[in-house]
């Protein structure tokens, strides 16, 4: 495993990091708290020590079963969370220093630490990147101990672009894939120049970019692939990143005949997720510990020629763009 700076936290992360979205919530599955700790604890000997969480998933138990793992093995590994998505409704008003200060208090008691290693506002409305109060009451949590590092989870580059004007904004997490490039045009460099981490989710466009789904696949009516492709329970960029199914696999086609001796492409997806130097670490989820062994071997892969990269940009660019550039 390759280990990478996450921006001004200094914290030295695994390039290939774990998050737990899929170990319950979203996905069709219930949450397993002994499957989720064998799998945490395997991830850890792996090599991986950057756990995402955040207070939605399975509403809190995710955290506990992080927070449980990071009690045991706290010199190992790092964690972040996230906050903001219990509001009900989820509303800019509702990101306020009273609502998130409270939301932290939770995060703590979950996880049973004295302070978090990163926090992050999750996916909040746009317009909460006009507040700079919010952000100096993230400045104040830091300064009671409560919290070490925060940051933002965004689902638009614009947002991203926004959020590293805050001096106090240390990482920012977003949607970053073969078939989301747009990151790399503008807010890449922005946020090297600023020192901003990049924790780059949903590598494998849920499961679209793994080259296992096809048009006869049939989706729990718990996975949010079935119930919220048209972006009616939340963002459709976080189902399959936004592409419409049918195009999606149309497309992976032909990633497939780039890479003629593999017959799936989790690997290769991981792989061209960490050629950017910019990026810090990419968080692919896992339901269990038999999944951990393509992400390890995806740090080790050798990197990809620009030729390959450019017929990987030529499939997005012919196929891909037109769909999801604009909107995220």
């Amino acid at each position: 495993m390759k280990y990478r700076k996450l921006g001004k936290t200094n914290y030295m992360v695994s390039e290939v990091s774990l998050g737990t979205w899929q170990l319950g919530g979203g996905w069709g599955n219930t949450f397993d708290e002994k499957l989720a700790y064998k799998t945490l604890n395997q991830a850890i000997d792996s090599g991986i020590n950057f756990i995402d969480t955040a207070d939605v998933y399975s509403d809190g138990l995710s955290e506990r079963a992080v927070g449980k793992v990071v009690g045991e093995r706290r010199k190992e590994v790092f964690f972040a969370t996230k906050v903001g998505r219990r509001l009900n409704p989820h509303i800019a008003s509702g990101y306020n220093p009273k609502n998130i200060c409270d939301y932290v208090d939770d995060c703590l008691a979950n996880m049973k630490v004295e302070a978090l290693d990163i926090v992050q506002l999750h996916c909040p409305p746009t317009e909460v990147y006009y507040h700079p109060e919010l952000f100096e009451s993230m400045d104040q949590l830091k300064k009671e101990g409560k919290i070490l590092h925060y940051g933002v989870s965004v689902e638009k580059v614009e947002e991203a672009l926004k959020a590293i004007n805050y001096e106090g904004v240390e990482v920012v997490q977003l949607v970053f894939n073969m078939f989301r490039q747009r990151p790399l045009e503008l807010f890449f460099k922005e946020a090297g120049a600023k020192d901003v981490g990049i924790i780059a989710r949903v590598p494998l466009a849920s499961g679209l970019l793994t080259g296992k789904l096809t048009e006869n696949t049939e989706f729990n009516k718990g996975d949010h692939r079935f119930f919220n492709r048209d972006g009616s329970a939340f963002d459709k960029g976080e189902t399959f990143a936004g592409v419409p199914y049918s195009i999606g696999l149309d497309a992976v086609e032909d990633l497939k005949k780039l890479f003629p001796n593999e017959s799936i492409l989790v690997k290769q997806a991981i792989k061209w997720v960490t050629m950017f130097e910019e990026l810090s670490c990419v968080i692919p989820g896992v339901r269990n510990p038999e999944q951990l062994s393509a992400l390890i071997e995806a740090s080790e892969l050798p990197d990809f020629d620009e030729k390959l990269m450019g017929d990987i940009y030529n499939i997005y660019n012919n196929k891909i763009r037109k769909y999801v550039h604009h909107y995220w």
